[in-house]
């Protein structure tokens, strides 16, 4: 009877959308100790946190590694992240301790699609320069070429990574024109594949047939800096290049030499390395790069839902009980 009252330590890495955080509160089971802040939770404070805690709720700005799973010590059962992506977590160390992890894939795909199709069409119709354009007084008068872009009508579009937002951002283009759908990845998806009529290539001829390419794979050793000065130089000089996957997908020197030199026409990205990216980085000098401070999911009903279901994770795992979304590992 009374290791089933037992209080367990629950350490949460960041303050919680109000939605997650009052499901929490009501918790009664747990001792929750939370870092009380919109920012980043700093190395010291996490470790100190999350010794001898039996569950962490966490967040991709958080590297989750051996020596935090160390200092965690033997009660951590369960981790508990905010995000689909789980590249912050060490998952071989997570793995050989039986540890639990929770994440929050589906319910941040229409979001995040939404976002990807306002950065593509931002970037290829240079929407940000345009409003710079107005404010400092370049808009003079009308003129047939002045600020033209790329449509996306009778286009190709190439997709790395079809999967539920790379799907979800081809049928939120469709409506648009597009003529054809490509994609590649680590195998065919042709169930997904059919109901965009997308065929699947390798990434080199992805590279030199698309018209618009949008990276939206899971950052994996494959995957990391796939995206390179080969890649970018078989892309076509008028092509557009958007990123919404993770940063490290790209490298981010290659693109620069890329828009720069003209080898490509344009690039939008949601995620860079490292994130924030500095404010004297040279990509923010290029009028035809558009970059976002990695916000595909910041719908005020997407964060709370993914709230909820980070702390439903997180609960269910400390009771021994199915979690909603567990990451097979």
């Amino acid at each position: 009877m009374r290791a089933a009252q037992q209080l367990m330590k629950v350490y949460v890495s960041r303050r919680l959308p109000p939605e997650g955080h009052k499901l929490l509160a009501q918790a009664g089971n747990c001792n929750v100790q939370q870092w009380d802040s919109d920012d980043p939770v700093p190395r010291a404070e996490l470790l100190k946190g999350v010794a001898g805690a039996h569950g962490l709720l966490c967040l991709l700005s958080d590297k989750i590694d051996k020596e935090v799973l160390e200092t965690a010590g033997p009660n951590l059962k369960v981790i508990s992240t905010l995000s689909v992506g789980f590249d912050h977590l060490e998952m071989d160390e997570i793995k050989k301790r039986g540890i639990k992890v929770g994440y929050t894939p589906d319910v941040l795909t229409e979001a995040t699609a939404e976002l990807s199709v306002a950065l593509l069409l931002a970037t290829c119709r240079r929407l940000p320069e345009a409003m710079q354009e107005v404010k400092n007084g370049g808009w003079k008068s009308w003129s047939p070429m002045w600020m033209c872009g790329y449509g996306l009508s009778n286009s190709t579009v190439g997709i790395i990574g079809l999967g539920r937002i790379g799907l979800a951002i081809a049928q939120r283009l469709r409506p648009f024109g597009v003529k054809k759908f490509l994609y590649t990845g680590r195998k065919p998806r042709p169930e997904r594949a059919s109901e965009v009529d997308a065929e699947y290539i390798s990434c080199d001829k992805l590279a030199q047939e698309s018209d618009f390419v949008i990276v939206s794979c899971s950052l994996t050793p494959e995957t990391e800096g796939l995206c390179n000065k080969d890649f970018f130089g078989r892309m076509k000089k008028t092509s557009v290049f958007i990123n919404i996957s993770r940063g490290s997908a790209v490298n981010q020197e290659d693109l620069y030499q890329a828009l720069t030199s003209g080898q490509i026409a344009a690039a939008g990205l949601d995620v860079t390395t490292p994130e924030p990216l500095p404010i004297n980085h040279p990509l923010l000098n290029l009028k035809n790069c558009v970059i976002l401070p990695h916000i595909g999911s910041a719908t005020y009903s997407t964060r709370n839902t993914m709230s909820i279901l980070a702390v439903n994770n997180l609960l269910k795992g400390l009771a021994g009980e199915e979690m909603p979304s567990e990451l097979k590992i």
